[in-house]
């Protein structure tokens, strides 16, 4: 039986106003900033109430650009973001999903092997292969280009883990009911394992968008061209400027925008993500 205690009540809901306003006060704090003139951010003390200058502020990110560190419109950034963690996000699930459905449903030699094989490249992050995949990009000619930013960063052996997991706990009579009537293993994956999986892929699809949109050193490594810069490198090198006057309310400006995507995501996918992660079957 559960105590009914008033003051542990009072307490909890303390602390979770308390994180509240540590998570909600920065951004509040970046978007009064992208409110007002650059003049107003260089005097303090630093303003908590919006200003004036909200639709010229964005409308000169979005489509002037500013500093230089960047001269492009910011809308383009945006755009090339959206493809790499699309691009990121799709492949990897992609990938991972049929990986996972040959290595379950599939007896071919050495099937454990390649399993093992991918779940050991966990101990292999971007980092650490950074050279020889930066000479490998370089030597087929993708340098400064989507495919480039999305290819070397499309293989998952988490997301091949948890989608083996999933599809080791079907049960394996629902294979041998679509055997006998007649379904080929592509049918089965299309028409059985595919809407069983929704939960999983969207769950997935949450964290590896996130993983792509905030992608720094891998971008920052191979595009030269402003024209394929990513929001997250673009935001540091603003920051960055050696020579000249920071621009903090345009930067803050795009630092929102920059955050839109993932949490828009996230909120339109919040229920799809828990049921993914919380299902009794996994």
């Amino acid at each position: 039986m559960v105590e009914n205690r008033p003051w542990l009540t009072v307490l909890s809901h303390l602390v979770l106003l308390a994180g509240c306003l540590v998570i909600v006060l920065p951004v509040w704090v970046a978007f009064v900033a992208s409110t007002h003139e650059a003049a107003t951010m260089l005097r303090p003390p630093a303003p908590m109430i919006p200003g004036t200058h909200l639709l010229d502020n964005y409308a000169t990110v979005l489509f002037e650009g500013f500093g230089q560190a960047s001269r492009v419109p910011q809308w383009l950034v945006l755009f090339n973001s959206l493809v790499m963690a699309l691009g990121i996000t799709i492949g990897k699930i992609a990938i991972s999903i049929t990986a996972a459905f040959a290595i379950v449903y599939f007896r071919f030699p050495l099937r454990m092997t390649c399993f093992w094989l991918i779940f050991v490249t966990l101990m292999l992050p971007v980092e650490v292969r950074i050279v020889p995949t930066f000479s490998v990009v370089a030597s087929l000619g993708m340098l400064d280009s989507y495919a480039g930013l999305i290819i070397p960063l499309i293989a998952s052996a988490t997301a091949t883990f948890l989608f083996r997991q999933f599809f080791l706990s079907v049960p394996d009579e629902m294979a041998e009911a679509a055997r006998v009537d007649g379904a080929g293993p592509l049918r089965f994956f299309r028409d059985i394992l595919l809407p069983m999986s929704r939960n999983s892929i969207a769950a997935l699809f949450v964290i590896q968008f996130i993983y792509g949109w905030n992608q720094h050193l891998w971008p920052l490594l191979i595009t030269t061209k402003e024209s394929f810069y990513t929001i997250v490198m673009t935001v540091s090198r603003q920051a960055n400027v050696q020579d000249g006057v920071v621009q903090w309310n345009l930067i803050m400006a795009l630092g929102i925008l920059a955050m839109l995507p993932p949490v828009l995501v996230i909120v339109f996918m919040q229920r799809q993500f828990v049921r993914g992660l919380t299902d009794t079957e996994k």
